[in-house]
């Protein structure tokens, strides 16, 4: 087994619990109520609530005073009281109040870490920065997410894997006729293909040059604010109206060994059809596109947590091969930035 250096493994490590610079969807909107919500992304812990304006605000889970988790507290509105001690923190994560002292010299300090959020497409986009103050970019999605006449579903689902893994699964479109040969959507189509990888503006598609809308037959990588895969899945006339099924997919680490997937399962229909469409979908198709993403759990939850480590590679992984290098790119510039952010910090004390 190859050794790896030190810049290697602390890469690795980077990779393991995600890039930073993006906006990444953490939660859908409907799991969003009344009540602070903590949760653990990136390695981090955050609590997300909702002001009196229905506004979505993130900051570090945890109080200033003496670290207990600030989700286990009580929603005022434009801040959130801890529960062990009172003190309330703001949106922007700055102490607003210490009840058990008049006066006390910690309100108005700025402790905790906040998050830039943006709510769209039924989800609750976070920004997680390289270094704190970094510019945040705009966050633009695909064509099929910000145009109007695309009508789409959201699905969320949480896997107990890396991430990296979750990544490689959609980015490889030969699986698709071997894991998910029993589908309603998958099981036609040549169980041998000839592959090809074409740039585009955001990243790059893998195809097959064989065959073309008849399985899962092409994947594309972007990097618009936001890592996203798109891919689109030919279906028959009897599940309703609209052309092609399209795809598009987030994976989301949690921590080194659980991520959540985001899948916006999406058709291009406007008018009567659109509610056709919605009611077919809800009625009939989600459940077997459950069935289909269980199949790719269960395969990535059963992967030894070392199985890269233990990988032969042939042609049909050109593309995740592509894709693994992207990611390591960035991952060793964002390592650089923030050992000059620190190195400045250290230089000026």
């Amino acid at each position: 087994m190859h050794t790896l250096s030190s810049p290697e493994q602390a890469v690795r490590d980077y990779l393991d619990t995600g890039l930073r610079s993006l906006w990444y969807p953490v939660i859908a909107s409907w799991e969003l109520g009344s009540e602070p919500l903590g949760i653990t992304r990136l390695g981090e812990n955050i609590v997300l609530w909702r002001d009196n304006e229905g506004v979505v605000r993130a900051i570090e889970d945890r109080c200033p005073h003496r670290g207990a988790r600030l989700s286990r507290g009580w929603n005022l509105g434009d801040r959130l009281a801890c529960w062990y001690h009172g003190v309330e923190v703001d949106g922007e994560g700055r102490i607003r109040d210490v009840p058990a002292v008049d006066n006390s010299p910690l309100v108005g300090k700025k402790c905790q870490r906040h998050y830039s959020v943006i709510e769209t497409q039924g989800a609750i986009f976070l920004y997680f920065p390289t270094v704190e103050g970094e510019p945040v970019p705009e966050l633009q999605l695909p064509r099929e997410l910000s145009d109007d006449s695309y009508s789409n579903f959201l699905c969320v689902a949480s896997w107990r894997c890396n991430y990296q893994y979750a990544v490689d699964n959609v980015m490889d479109p030969m699986h698709g006729t071997y894991l998910h040969a029993n589908s309603h959507s998958m099981a036609e189509g040549n169980r041998q293909a000839e592959m090809e990888l074409k740039p585009t503006e955001s990243g790059f598609v893998f195809k097959k040059t064989d065959q073309a809308g008849v399985n899962f037959d092409w994947v594309e990588y972007g990097n618009s604010g936001a890592l996203w895969l798109r891919l689109s899945i030919p279906y028959k006339k009897c599940f309703g109206p609209g052309g092609p099924f399209w795809i598009v997919g987030m994976a989301v680490p949690e921590d080194r060994d659980h991520c959540r997937v985001f899948f916006w399962r999406i058709r291009k229909v406007e008018g009567w059809q659109r509610q056709a469409w919605r009611f077919l979908y809800r009625t009939k198709l989600e459940k077997l596109h459950w069935d289909v993403l269980e199949q790719d759990r269960m395969i990535l939850e059963a992967l030894d947590p070392a199985a890269r480590d233990l990988e032969n590679l042939y042609e049909h992984d050109v593309g995740l091969q592509r894709l693994r290098r992207v990611m390591q790119k960035l991952a060793k510039a964002q390592l650089a930035r923030r050992a000059e952010a620190e190195s400045s910090q250290g230089a000026g004390h």
